[in-house]
């Protein structure tokens, strides 16, 4: 392990909420404590974590079956579950190859223990923080080949940066990969009162705020990129498959994936 930061089981951390909404087991008290008083008061958000899941499954998917993409940098990873990004590109090209980022020391143990790839592919895990694009591209670049595009994954990880930042960090790190590259993204959106409540109280209960935007807000970070097919939609309508078609929970939650010129 190399060193960073130590495990500070008094403070919350996104991923370690996302896992309890998600029924996984890597989690402290204080996450718990944020978490459930977000789930008290909106029981959807385990709807919404498990639709961010199944988008990231699809977009991944159709990024390496359909687009021929073969890299991956997947900021903000959280705890490693089922059908993680390398499990889901590898599964359709073993060759993929798969960074990981995250600032938080929990996930990147599990994730060093747990998200090992295929032989044929590559993956590997940085510490580092997604406003500090640069260090995420220098580091990337170890692993990944920056001259052939790269499938960037912003999954539920932007909402916990101010507004005036996220479009400048999306086209910093966009701006680093090449023609032909992707972003897929998604964030919960304030489209539901009692979700804009219930993340009000969580907010209260935790150390790093989660921002809730407009649909058109969570547009924003898109422009300037060639956007696939159905657009900024809620994540159960990206191109959902048979069985899932016809699923009217967890929509607050916006998402998309589009293609660098």
């Amino acid at each position: 392990m190399p060193d960073g930061p130590q495990i500070d089981t008094t403070r919350t951390h996104s991923a370690r909420i996302w896992n309890y909404w998600l029924g996984g087991k890597d989690h402290y008290p204080v996450d718990r404590a944020a978490g459930g008083q977000v789930a008290e008061h909106f029981p959807e958000i385990t709807d919404l974590a498990r639709g961010g899941r199944e988008f990231l499954i699809r977009a991944v998917t159709h990024l390496a079956q359909d687009a021929g993409i073969r890299q991956f940098l997947d900021i903000g990873t959280g705890m490693p579950t089922a059908n993680n990004t390398h499990e889901v590109a590898q599964a359709v090209a073993p060759e993929s190859r798969v960074v990981y980022v995250d600032n938080d020391p929990l996930v990147l143990t599990h994730a060093r223990a747990l998200l090992v790839g295929t032989e044929e592919g590559a993956t590997d895990y940085i510490d580092a923080d997604l406003r500090a694009p640069d260090k995420i591209i220098e580091r990337a670049a170890r692993t990944l080949d920056l001259d052939q595009p790269v499938g960037l994954m912003l999954m539920g990880i932007l909402g916990h940066i101010p507004d005036e930042e996220v479009v400048p960090v999306v086209r910093r790190l966009m701006d680093a990969l090449p023609s032909g590259s992707y972003l897929a993204s998604y964030d919960g959106s304030n489209t539901s009162e009692a979700y804009n409540q219930a993340i009000e109280v969580g907010n209260e209960q935790g150390d790093v705020p989660y921002i809730l935007r407009s649909p058109e807000e969570i547009a924003k970070r898109f422009e300037g990129l060639e956007l696939l097919d159905p657009g900024v939609v809620p994540c159960p309508l990206w191109r959902p498959r048979p069985v899932e078609v016809g699923s009217n929970r967890g929509m607050d939650q916006y998402c998309g994936v589009a293609r660098k010129p």
